[in-house]
């Protein structure tokens, strides 16, 4: 297909990795934010603002939209239905008075919620968070318009779980850190498995998924597998940086107590703390997802989850930094 492709939200961590891939003849970002790597191909604009008709080119031919609200710690909690549904329709309709035909969104393993058994994309939807249900209600916008003319448009959902790679400063990073530095501390016995996906795999997939040229509608979750438990991630991370395998424990109940505590912290301070009750609810539940049908749709990841591991541990934590360019996501 001849034309360009509009990456929303291009300035953030998946969005830069994407374009340097993609490259940036092919591709243009709009984003609320400049770029650091990416200026002269950045237009700024709030998808939730008006205007975003005028920062689309009339030739562009695909979209990817990464833009979203993702934080946990996000307030007010209606930014999350602002950006992820609302900003969601407004790019809809932009496309439908340009023709844009084809979507590529990327949603997330939150629409199922926590510790499910190895959900399928047919899971029922059940998010415990403002996140997860703004990405599920998102996601049936997005069904809605491809419903409305099935013949002629291509839509792709893409569910990762969560992210993590070089510069990403989220909740992957901070684990690892933790366990780098010796300050990690093991919450509950760490037989809770951690699905997880390196960015590199997530951006290769993303340019597959714009090579679906005929009208219809896929949907996939993307875990890179083999999944490892809490015990297991620990020993592989010490292992690599050379640290020994032994680290400390808790039970579950003191470390929900210590969220709690926090979480009361964080409401008299007024200030968001990076430990929370939802946090470690999140750290010690299982995020195990199947992810059966996009390793049968003819993608072949270029890295296994390993080599991502290794990879981002090699740059933050063994090698000399060139710049200080990180980007923060949960």
């Amino acid at each position: 297909m001849q034309g360009k492709i509009a990456v929303i939200g291009g300035s953030g961590f998946v969005g830069s990795r994407l374009i340097q891939e993609i490259g940036t003849e092919q591709c243009y970002n709009i984003d609320k934010k400049q770029s650091p790597f990416f200026p002269e191909i950045t237009r700024i604009q709030n998808i939730c603002d008006p205007g975003l008709k005028a920062v689309l080119d009339e030739e562009t031919k695909q979209v990817v939209l990464l833009a979203a609200e993702h934080r946990d710690d996000v307030s007010p909690v209606s930014l999350y239905y602002d950006v992820n549904v609302e900003g969601t329709k407004k790019v809809l309709d932009v496309m439908d008075e340009l023709n844009i035909r084809q979507i590529v969104f990327t949603s997330s393993v939150a629409i199922y919620g926590l510790n499910k058994d190895n959900p399928r994309e047919d899971h029922k939807e059940d998010p415990f968070n403002h996140y997860g249900k703004s990405k599920w209600m998102a996601e049936e916008v997005l069904r809605n318009w491809y419903s409305s003319d099935p013949d002629n448009r291509q839509l792709t959902i893409l569910r990762p779980t969560v992210i993590f790679g070089e510069r990403n400063r989220g909740n992957v990073y901070n684990l690892l850190k933790q366990i780098a530095t010796g300050r990690f501390l093991q919450i509950g016995k760490g037989q809770n498995v951690k699905s997880m996906a390196y960015v590199g795999n997530i951006t290769s997939f993303l340019q597959h998924s714009l090579l679906f040229q005929d009208p219809g509608y896929q949907v996939y979750n993307y875990i890179d597998k083999p999944d490892l438990n809490m015990n297991e991630l620990v020993s592989l991370v010490r292992e690599k940086i050379g640290k020994p395998k032994s680290i400390h424990k808790i039970p579950y109940f003191i470390g929900m107590f210590g969220g709690y505590c926090f979480d009361l912290l964080s409401w008299i301070s007024g200030k968001n703390l990076r430990i929370s009750s939802v946090r470690v609810r999140k750290f010690c539940a299982t995020t195990q997802f199947d992810a059966t049908k996009v390793m049968s749709s003819g993608f072949k990841p270029p890295f296994t989850l390993h080599e991502g591991l290794e990879r981002t541990l090699q740059y933050e934590f063994i090698s000399e930094k060139q710049d200080s360019i990180t980007f923060e996501t949960e």
